[in-house]
C-alpha cells in the first residue's frame, strides 16, 4: 500500500510539472528561434519618459545575418523618422527629411543594452547570474541588468513573454525604479526574406521623396537655454552668428563643469550628403543624437545642437540637453 501511494505522489508530481517551463528552457528557445534564422523582422511601440514628458515611436527593425541592421524610429507625435543602419560599409544614422547621414565605425549594436533587439534581450539575460524570473498573469517574466555606459542611471529590465514564448514588452527602469523606456512588441517575423540591396543605404534613400520637413529657415529670436546646469556652472558669454541661410548662437558656461552650446538653425541640404563621425547613436528622448567622449549633438524641432565639453561626463551632458529638449519637443 505505501509503495502504491508513493507511486501515486510521485505520479502527481510529474503531471503538475507538465507545461511549465524552466527559464533555462526559456532561453534555450529563444536563443534557437534566434539562431536558427536567417533573418527577422520585428514592429512596436517605444516609450521613452523623461520626467513629465512622454515620446512615443513606432519602431520597425529589420535584421539579417550577421550584421545587418535597419532600424525605423518614426516620432508619432510629428512623424519626424530617422533610420539606424548598419551594413558592410559601417554605421549609420539617416535623418531623410534633412537629407543628411552620419556615418560611424562602430560595434553598435553589441556594446550597449537595445531596447528593441532581439539578440541583445537575449545576451542580457544571458550574462546576468542574478537575474530573476517569475511567473505571473499568464507570462514569463525575466528581470535582469541592463548596459548602458551613456545613461548610468538605468540600471535594470524587466522582459515579459506570454506562455508561448512570444516577446511582448521590456520595460527598463532607473535608480529610482521609475519606468524610463518601454517597448511593446506587436509583431515579430522569423521567416523574414530580403532583397540583396535591402540594407544599402541609397535603397533607403528615395532623393525624389525626401521628407517635406523644415523646408522653411527656423530662426532663433528665442534662444532656448538649458534648464539643468551643473553645481556653480553659468553662462558667461553669448554669441550670435550669421549663416548664408539662417543664424547661429554659441553659449558659453563656465565653472567646474565648464561647456559651450551651439544652436542653430537647420540646413537641409540639396544633395543626400554622409558625414563620418566619431561615435556613437544616442536616443535622446524625441531624437537621435550622435555621442562622443566629448560631445553629443542632436536636431529637433527645426533646431541643431551641438555640446561638448572636456570636464563633463556623458551622463551629465545628457541631462544637459534633456532638459533643452524637453523643451522643444513637438508633441
Amino acid at each position: 500500500m505505501k509503495r502504491i501511494i508513493l507511486v501515486l505522489l510521485m505520479f502527481c508530481l510529474v503531471l503538475t510539472g507538465c507545461g511549465k517551463l524552466s527559464q533555462k528552457d526559456i532561453v534555450k528557445d529563444l536563443e534557437k528561434k534566434f539562431n536558427d534564422c536567417s533573418g527577422y523582422k520585428l514592429s512596436g511601440n517605444l516609450e521613452i519618459n523623461n520626467n513629465d514628458e512622454t515620446y512615443n515611436y513606432e519602431v520597425k527593425v529589420s535584421y539579417k545575418k550577421k550584421d545587418y541592421y535597419k532600424v525605423i524610429l518614426t516620432n508619432v507625435s510629428n512623424n519626424h523618422t530617422q533610420i539606424i543602419l548598419k551594413n558592410d560599409e559601417g554605421v549609420f544614422v539617416i535623418t531623410p527629411s534633412l537629407n543628411k547621414s552620419f556615418k560611424f565605425q562602430s560595434d553598435w549594436p553589441y556594446k550597449n543594452s537595445q531596447i528593441y533587439l532581439l539578440n541583445a534581450i537575449i545576451n542580457d539575460i544571458n550574462n546576468d547570474e542574478e537575474r530573476k524570473f517569475e511567473i505571473k498573469d499568464g507570462k514569463y517574466i525575466f528581470s535582469t541588468k541592463v548596459n548602458y555606459p551613456n545613461n548610468s542611471s538605468l540600471v535594470k529590465q524587466k522582459i515579459e513573454m506570454n506562455k508561448s514564448l512570444k516577446l511582448k514588452k521590456v520595460t527598463v527602469y532607473d535608480k529610482n525604479d521609475t519606468v524610463n523606456m518601454k517597448m511593446t512588441f506587436d509583431k515579430i517575423d522569423y521567416s523574414s526574406k530580403f532583397a540583396k540591396d535591402y540594407f544599402d543605404i541609397d535603397k533607403i534613400i528615395d532623393k525624389k521623396n525626401v521628407e517635406e520637413e523644415v523646408k522653411e529657415t527656423a530662426n532663433l529670436e528665442d534662444v532656448i537655454y538649458p534648464l539643468f546646469l551643473p553645481t556653480g556652472t553659468k553662462l558667461i558669454d553669448e554669441e550670435r552668428v550669421k549663416k548664408d541661410d539662417g543664424e547661429r548662437v554659441i553659449m558659453t558656461y563656465d565653472g567646474e563643469k565648464s561647456f559651450v552650446l551651439v544652436e542653430e538653425t537647420i540646413d537641409v541640404l540639396n544633395e543626400f550628403t554622409v558625414i563620418p563621425s566619431a561615435g556613437e547613436p544616442f536616443q535622446l528622448m524625441d531624437t537621435l543624437g550622435v555621442m562622443t567622449t566629448n560631445s553629443l549633438s542632436w536636431s529637433s524641432a527645426g533646431i541643431e545642437y551641438y555640446l561638448a565639453s572636456d570636464v563633463m561626463t556623458n551622463d551629465e551632458m545628457v541631462e544637459v540637453a534633456q532638459s533643452i529638449t524637453g523643451i522643444v519637443s513637438m508633441k
